[in-house]
């Protein structure tokens, strides 16, 4: 890993040379956004697939400014999520419950308005031009938002990943590069694990029971 301050040299001229990149990722985010609270439920497979995307941008800026440590762990987790991704049912997503989309809509609001790296001068800029899509934590913050919010797409695997890198950028940001607003994505990501590992856990045993009845049924 390049030292502290390197990265963040590198974070800040992202965010800044990159800004209507930014701006895009923006519009794409909020077009989804909007279309989901209009009614639209993608299938699980296709949304696993379009959430794996941002990570893509923020790998390939990664290589780009000289960090090759983002850049592999973002491609890396990346090809796991969409790979995952296409083991998923073809289902539609699920909403979770109020007491996980909450905290879910937050922390997605978080990576939106992302206040860090990107030299405003109103902090209306945060608003349209956060370096979300572009550099790690505003990027998962906002993947691991939606995540809560669609249950993971059902998948426990996949959220532990996602939820496995908010965790190690949290930790990286907040500890080591002192960026403490970090720690929201922290405990986001801790989160997604905790909801990954119980939530889902226990859908997937009473699935488990319920389909073994409906054998013992038919027998």
């Amino acid at each position: 890993m390049p030292p502290s301050q390197q990265i963040l040299d590198g974070l800040r001229a992202i965010a800044n040379e990159w800004r209507s990149l930014a701006i895009a990722w923006h519009v794409v985010f909020g077009a989804g956004l909007t279309a989901f609270a209009l009614g639209w439920r993608p299938g699980k497979r296709l949304a696993g697939m379009l959430l794996a995307i941002p990570l893509t941008s923020v790998s390939a800026l990664a290589w780009m400014t000289g960090n090759p440590f983002n850049g592999t762990i973002f491609a890396v987790v990346a090809a796991a999520l969409a790979g995952l991704a296409l083991k998923l049912p073809r289902g539609p997503i699920t909403i979770a419950a109020p007491w996980i989309v909450i905290p879910g809509g937050v922390l997605a609001a978080f990576g939106w308005a992302y206040p860090h790296f990107l030299d405003a001068d109103s902090w209306t800029a945060y608003l349209y031009a956060a370096p979300l899509g572009l550099i790690p934590c505003p990027t998962l913050s906002a993947l691991v938002g939606v995540a809560l919010v669609v249950n993971g797409l059902g998948s426990r695997a996949w959220s532990l990943i996602l939820s496995g890198s908010g965790v190690l950028y949290g930790v990286i940001g907040w500890f080591r590069l002192g960026v403490t607003i970090d720690g929201v994505l922290l405990v986001g990501a801790i989160n997604l694990a905790l909801a990954a590992v119980f939530h889902l856990g226990r859908a997937s045993l009473e699935s488990g029971s319920t389909n073994s009845a409906q054998a013992r049924h038919f027998r």
